[in-house]
């Protein structure tokens, strides 16, 4: 297919990405910190969460 470009201006040059900055050693900590968190109560919280609803159960029946 033809594309009539005459009247546009053409594209910018190509430039690479920009880098992003490394995290320093304290954060890579904090951020480590957090992740093991989040996956600690991936395992824990349904198991709390099952055993809140069956008190809840026991406590109304």
């Amino acid at each position: 297919m033809f594309v009539d470009f005459k009247n546009d201006p053409p594209p910018p040059p190509w430039q690479p990405p920009r880098r992003t900055p490394r995290l320093s050693q304290r954060q890579e900590e904090v951020l480590g910190g957090i992740i093991g968190f989040n996956l600690l109560l991936l395992l824990l919280a349904p198991i709390g969460g099952a055993t809140l609803i069956s008190a809840l159960v026991a406590l109304f029946r």
